[in-house]
């Protein structure tokens, strides 16, 4: 039972992206949280472990890349009081999910908002400031919303290293390999959920079966796929601890203007 216990337990993944330079004076240092599918207690006690380690880890700014529930929307509920307390100096973002398009998108927002989660839907931002800073964009999900990568794009106008929060890893590819996008932070997978020592995942959703876990070269740029925190149909992981990750990145010099 306590190796069951053990399974369940979210651990904190730590990940460099990109190399120090003598113009770096430090990393952005971003955790990305995904996959919650929030539907009982249990959820919420691995989601509230979560979230004491992403405070411990003290960020410059939290993502979240979707799915919030599993199939009822009304369970977004569970995600207010955790995340009430959770904070970071350059801010909290968010994007959606499958799960939570199929399920209802507009109460999914509301309960973000309300917990003052700004969620990217085709929109972008600055993060951060002189060498370390990003563009953050985040498109809508990509399995059953309308992502526009262009209107993400379009207030980039300091022409900065793009991450992009984008729920399903293998849709990224096109955009990272192009170089328009210079990390991809995606969910989706929950790293195949049930695996097998010294065996590949087996049961992946659409659009997670080429990157499914953990992080990818593609090109000039990088795919980071997190394992995420919930479970969906089967509620068991195995081989597959639930993951909070502390990316520090050190990004690449801005892009020059056309």
């Amino acid at each position: 039972m306590a190796w069951f216990i053990w399974q369940d337990k979210p651990e904190l993944v730590e990940v460099t992206v990109g190399a120090a330079t003598e113009a770096s004076v430090r990393p952005l240092r971003i955790v990305q949280l995904s996959d919650l599918h929030m539907s009982g207690m249990r959820d919420v006690w691995r989601l509230k472990y979560a979230l004491r380690l992403t405070q411990g880890a003290n960020p410059d700014a939290i993502v979240f890349t979707g799915d919030y529930v599993r199939s009822d929307a009304s369970q977004v509920s569970l995600l207010l009081d955790a995340l009430q307390d959770v904070h970071a100096p350059l801010g909290v973002y968010a994007v959606l999910g499958n799960h939570d398009l199929w399920s209802d998108r507009r109460v999914i927002t509301d309960g973000l908002h309300q917990a003052g989660i700004v969620v990217l839907n085709n929109q972008g931002r600055v993060l951060g400031q002189g060498n370390s800073a990003v563009y953050l964009a985040g498109l809508d999900d990509g399995w059953s919303g309308a992502p526009d990568l262009e209107a993400a794009l379009a207030a980039n106008d300091q022409h900065l290293p793009v991450v992009l929060l984008w729920h399903e890893p293998d849709l990224g590819e096109i955009p990272v390999r192009e170089g328009r996008v210079w990390l991809h932070l995606a969910g989706h997978s929950h790293g195949g959920q049930i695996r097998l020592p010294g065996r590949r995942a087996r049961v992946l959703p659409g659009f997670a079966y080429r990157y499914w876990s953990g992080l990818h070269s593609v090109g000039p740029g990088w795919i980071y796929v997190n394992r995420g925190l919930g479970t969906t149909s089967i509620p068991i992981r195995l081989g597959s601890r639930p993951e909070v990750t502390l990316l520090s990145l050190y990004p690449p010099a801005r892009h020059p203007e056309p």
